[in-house]
């Protein structure tokens, strides 16, 4: 058996970018920012964490067309570890891969200063299961 899933939150920390592959697939690339707030020895800490998502398919072009830098979003998805050769050392990375997206509502300040929630989708549906091809 194996077990490879993940599930994330975190705001965007760029705009998503769109790329099409040699063979035709196209993918857009996301880079979130997660933070992590402990108590250590009676005072607060922030940990702050940046990982990279590859979203794939409908789910690709949605979140291309509807997020920008600093949405929210929720990931669920599995990690995949790149590997390769470089200068005679092994370089690698580890990847989000996204099996779906989910949509944070963005907050809005009104006239008296409130922060507003605009109501929005809350997935946008599954990506599909392929992987990089270039």
């Amino acid at each position: 058996m194996n077990l490879n899933n993940v599930n994330i939150m975190g705001n965007l920390t760029r705009d998503p970018q769109m790329k099409c592959l040699p063979s035709g697939k196209e993918v857009c690339n996301l880079s979130i920012a997660n933070n992590r707030v402990f108590m250590k020895n009676g005072e607060k800490v922030s940990e702050v964490s940046y990982f990279d998502v590859d979203v794939w398919g409908i789910t690709a072009e949605n979140c291309s067309k509807y997020l920008t830098k600093g949405n929210g979003i929720i990931v669920e998805g599995r990690l995949r570890q790149d590997r390769w050769e470089k200068d005679g050392k092994t370089q690698s990375r580890v990847r989000i891969t996204a099996n779906a997206v989910h949509f944070l509502p963005k907050k809005q300040n009104n006239s008296s200063g409130e922060k507003l929630v605009e109501p929005q989708s809350d997935a946008v549906g599954q990506s599909e299961d392929v992987s990089w091809e270039e």
